[in-house]
């Protein structure tokens, strides 16, 4: 299955196993998710147990100060998605920040904190969904929290260059540069706090986080900082079921999460390349990646333009991703030259991150993302909980009458998604890619890297990336200079990545051999592991 790999050059094979497999992007938590389904845990067990972990362990990427978006497919059943994502506070008002001369809401700030949904969406994820109970799920990461985990090279690598942001809020600077500075690789960083808060939550539940002493603690941080948070704010948080979305690609049916999140994005792209022969050109040809690019560059302005939050304005999904506006957008792309404008949105009418998944003897998947947003996501730490909130009101944006502007009680657009691949009603691969707002063109890259140019999993996740936003045409340095030349001919603005671009991990489900093929990303310190 897929283009086998040159074993003289440094790489990764998929990980094959029959029982049940579990990819993450720390390898602490692969081993600890395993240990869950060998236990007797099913795929939900098994994620939580991850993501909880990845707290201690990636704690620049994600905690309990966090939001999450999961798609699940449970044995013989209907997938589900789960939009774990929280709302502004009541009194957040767009209109006083314009007036105090802010354009977009600061990331660094309590302003870009809306109330954290993780907690609440892991209890109710383990009760609907789960066998073991949150207790048990959430113990491998209090037992890591209190006895130190040892810091992996990448994780080290991207603390070290948050010292100025941890620097600048007291407790973020004495909990997360102990002795003055940033753990390195191979030393062991405890959070005393956090075991204790996690301990809380095990024992108690959600209430521990949105009613109790935590509640409390994050409270009094964020008034202290300017924050707009009352505890009705915290103590009213309700995530929801919501319906996936998705759309065909290669005869495969692609579901992500519905807006606030931006899986829509993905979708918009592939309803874009359908039109186009990908797989006649080379994977990491300029034609490819031109586009790829100009593709996903009109479905990034379609998200900036619609994704919102539902409940308070109207996402025209169905219209967006019938074929005629697929016709409609793809008919700017020009094969020889990049567009320069993009086309006006005249059509239709209306108006950081850890991602894993995991897969288990029964065949139930399990697509999860938790995410603080920015590394770090605020730097805003609370002192007894050791819980580090995110960042994701920054999200919204302050432009009167956009369908995303920041109000109370509202979600922001979001950049975290899981993806889900479905084969008639069965699951067929759970898969993402974290990187803010490279994830939407993530998806676009592996998808196409496995269904039009045939690579294995773990091949689709290990090609070089490039990333079209904000003017610019980001690739990693596998990108070959033949194809830089020929993308810059074309037009495009060209710079080699500073860092990698994105991570992600993939498991495929291949019922009539009965195995799995997990992968997950080297730019990351995980691994995929099965029995």
């Amino acid at each position: 299955m897929g283009v086998g790999r040159d074993f003289q050059v440094p790489g990764r094979s998929p990980v094959l196993a029959t029982n049940g497999l579990v990819a993450t992007s720390h390898p602490l938590a692969t081993a600890a998710a395993l240990e869950v389904l060998r236990r007797g845990g099913n795929s939900m067990d098994a994620a939580i147990c991850a993501v909880a972990l990845l707290s201690v362990a990636e704690p620049h990427m994600t905690g309990p100060g966090g939001d999450c978006f999961v798609l699940h497919a449970p044995a013989g059943g209907a997938p589900v998605a789960y939009n774990g994502s929280g709302r502004a506070p009541a009194a957040a008002d767009a209109d006083l920040l314009q007036l105090n001369g802010l354009s977009a809401i600061p990331h660094r700030s309590a302003l870009a904190v809306t109330v954290p949904g993780a907690v609440e969406a892991w209890a109710r994820l383990a009760a609907d969904h789960g066998r073991l109970g949150l207790d048990a799920l959430l113990a491998p990461a209090i037992d890591l929290a209190r006895a130190g985990c040892p810091v992996a090279p990448r994780v080290a690598d991207d603390w070290a260059k948050e010292v100025p942001v941890l620097a600048g809020d007291p407790v973020s600077r004495e909990l997360l540069l102990p002795g003055g500075r940033p753990p390195g690789v191979g030393e062991t960083f405890t959070n005393p706090p956090l075991a204790e808060a996690l301990a809380a939550i095990a024992e108690q539940g959600p209430d521990a986080f949105y009613k109790g002493w935590i509640a409390e603690d994050l409270l009094d941080t964020l008034a202290a900082r300017g924050g707009w948070h009352a505890a009705e704010d915290f103590a009213a948080h309700r995530g929801e079921y919501v319906e996936p979305i998705a759309t065909e690609y290669g005869g495969k049916r692609i579901l992500e999460c519905p807006p606030n999140g931006q899986g829509l994005t993905a979708l918009l792209a592939l309803n874009i390349l359908k039109g186009f022969d990908l797989a006649g050109s080379a994977p990491l040809g300029a034609m490819r990646l031109h586009l790829q690019a100009e593709a996903l560059r009109l479905a990034y302005a379609d998200r900036n333009a619609f994704i919102a939050d539902p409940e308070h304005a109207e996402v025209p999904v169905d219209d967006l991703l019938g074929e005629a506006y697929a016709r409609h957008r793809r008919a700017a792309i020009d094969p020889a030259q990049a567009m320069g404008e993009l086309p006006r949105l005249d059509w239709p009418p209306h108006r950081d991150t850890v991602y894993l998944c995991v897969v288990d003897g029964d065949g139930a998947a399990t697509s999860f993302i938790n995410s603080i947003f920015d590394a770090f996501g605020s730097a805003i730490t609370g002192p007894r909980s050791g819980i580090t909130l995110h960042s994701r009101g920054a999200g919204f944006v302050l432009t009167p009458g956009h369908p995303n502007r920041l109000a109370g009680g509202k979600r922001p657009m979001h950049t975290i998604i899981p993806g889900l691949v479905m084969e008639g009603d069965q699951p067929l691969m759970p898969f993402g890619v974290m990187g803010g707002q490279y994830q939407a063109a993530g998806h676009v890259h592996f998808l196409t890297n496995w269904l039009d140019f045939g690579m294995d999993v773990q091949a689709a996740l290990d090609l070089p990336r490039a990333f079209h936003f904000a003017g610019r045409h980001e690739v990693e340095r596998g990108i070959p200079e033949a194809t830089v030349q020929a993308l810059r001919s074309l037009g495009h603005v060209v710079t080699r990545a500073e860092a990698p671009i994105g991570g992600g991990q993939a498991i495929l489900i291949d019922r009539a051999r009965g195995v799995l093929w997990g992968g997950s990303d080297p730019r990351k310190d995980g691994c995929a592991l099965g029995w």
